[in-house]
């Protein structure tokens, strides 16, 4: 008989297939996070942009 170990005991779970669902929603949460990104950036530029027009005040 085989030695008992967790290894042996236990069969390691089977990794879940990704639904159409969760690959819809992987996608539009990258694309949110893109375009936050880039909002991001922008905001962050123009603001440089205004504190250097107004001289730093």
């Amino acid at each position: 008989m085989a030695k008992l170990t967790k290894d042996t005991l236990f069969k390691p779970a089977a990794p879940r297939a990704e639904t159409v669902m969760d690959k819809t929603s992987r996608a539009a949460r990258q694309i949110l996070d893109d375009e936050k990104h880039k909002r991001d950036a922008k905001t962050e530029q123009l603001r440089k942009a205004r504190i250097e027009r107004d001289g730093g005040k």
